[in-house]
């Protein structure tokens, strides 16, 4: 591990002041570093007006079945407010001929992972479900983009099953308050000022009758397998994920103490039971479902430091991939498995990369680079514009948000042959 990575591992256990340091040691390398703003075969397939576009996080695929029609989220603004009041629609792009159609308006979404929009399976090719804001309460929305039908779900969601017959969710307005840009600020957060609220924080939701079940109640999370900094601390669950064919799903518990910030991966059934501890090594941050039980996921493993680590579901067993990659990153696996996209924050030039890896890499020193952007100090913090890559359906092309051209935008860039390595 680098100093620099060694100096951000540490300041993320102060995040209050990580920020500081963060923005002050970047002006002054960005003032010394060599000025670039795109590298790679890189196409904008939003439109390129005085708007904000973008998809959200890097979980699900913006693209159809058919790889002809993605979905886009535009906005007025996204570097003011990490979950704004104001609407955003939710465009629908014909890639034949970059034609685009507003299908829904949404009042729920934040810059992160906008209002989870995203295509229903398992056919996804006519119905999508977002999140909305609607008589005073979340909700979500199955909406035909074809016929324009749509059906209203007592809950939001943030994961749904890829058959789409399940969803899970969790507390958004708690999730605003302890985790700006992930969750949403129509509501108040009820739970505002208490460490360990009673009641549930994860839910599952039936996303054809709409009823839901408790599934986890913070006193489940907070009294499984507890450890001495949990005393006193403020808790908090976030990043569902439902590994793929709907058995099981894993949660990230996090809790603060002071200054300093805990993680930990766990996972479950779909019924509420086998919870199980899978990485309590202070730190986990992105993860990914290779397998029904295998998970990616870039963490701290205190026998060799913070990396990118394959675990297996309910076992202790794990491998270390990539060892030269020691920075933060948005993991995902191919739709057929064989190879991983992730991004990189922005380094000290403010230039944040997209990177195609190999398990048969067992270093990372093949790391194939497909993009290279630049990240104006406009989006940063809680407004940044992470890239976020996402696989098509094929695996043949990626996509990600950028803000190099001065505004949010959404980006693809093909997967041949060419691709610069680093």
């Amino acid at each position: 591990m680098g100093i620099e990575q060694a100096v951000n591992y540490q300041l993320n256990k102060v995040p209050g002041v990580k920020k500081f340091i963060k923005r002050g040691y970047q002006i002054f390398c960005y003032a010394l570093s060599r000025k670039i703003k795109v590298e790679g075969d890189v196409q904008c397939v939003s439109p390129q007006d005085d708007n904000e576009y973008f998809f959200g996080y890097y979980d699900k695929s913006p693209w159809d079945a058919s790889g002809r029609y993605m979905l886009c989220m535009r906005a007025d603004d996204t570097w003011s407010d990490p979950a704004p009041s104001e609407t955003a629609d939710i465009l629908l792009i014909d890639l034949y001929d970059r034609s685009t159609r507003i299908v829904a308006t949404t009042r729920s979404w934040n810059v992160q992972q906008a209002c989870m929009a995203q295509w229903l399976g398992p056919s996804y090719d006519s119905e999508i479900i977002y999140n909305d804001f609607r008589d005073d309460a979340y909700c979500s929305v199955v909406l035909n983009v074809t016929t324009g039908t749509e059906r209203v779900l007592p809950q939001p969601v943030y994961a749904v099953a890829s058959d789409g017959q399940t969803a899970l969710t969790l507390d958004f307005s708690r999730l605003h308050t302890l985790r700006k840009g992930y969750g949403y600020s129509n509501a108040p957060d009820a739970t505002e000022g208490v460490k360990v609220p009673e009641g549930f924080c994860v839910w599952k939701m039936d996303v054809h009758s709409g009823a839901v079940a408790g599934l986890l109640t913070y006193q489940d999370i907070v009294e499984f397998e507890p450890r001495a900094e949990m005393a006193g601390a403020t808790h908090k669950v976030n990043h569902l994920m439902i590994n793929p064919s709907g058995t099981r799903f894993m949660v990230l518990h996090r809790w603060v103490k002071g200054q300093r910030k805990y993680t930990r991966l766990l996972t479950c059934s779909m019924d509420g039971t086998q919870l199980y501890n899978l990485s309590d090594d202070d730190m986990v941050s992105h993860c990914f479902w290779k397998s029904d039980d295998e998970i990616v996921a870039f963490e701290n493993k205190h026998e060799s430091g913070p990396g990118y680590y394959l675990m297996k579901d309910m076992a202790p067993e794990y491998k270390h991939f990539w060892s030269e990659l020691s920075n933060d990153g948005h993991p995902s696996y191919s739709p057929d498995r064989s190879r991983i996209v992730t991004d990189t924050y922005p380094d000290r030039a403010r230039i944040a990369s997209v990177k195609l890896l190999d398990e048969a890499d067992p270093t990372g020193k093949d790391a194939r680079i497909v993009a290279r952007v630049f990240a104006p100090f406009k989006y940063d913090n809680d407004t940044r514009c992470d890239l976020h890559p996402r696989w098509r359906r094929d695996g043949g092309a990626i996509c990600f948000d950028a803000v190099f051209e001065g505004r949010r935008r959404l980006y693809v860039v093909g997967l041949g042959e060419d691709e610069e390595r680093c």
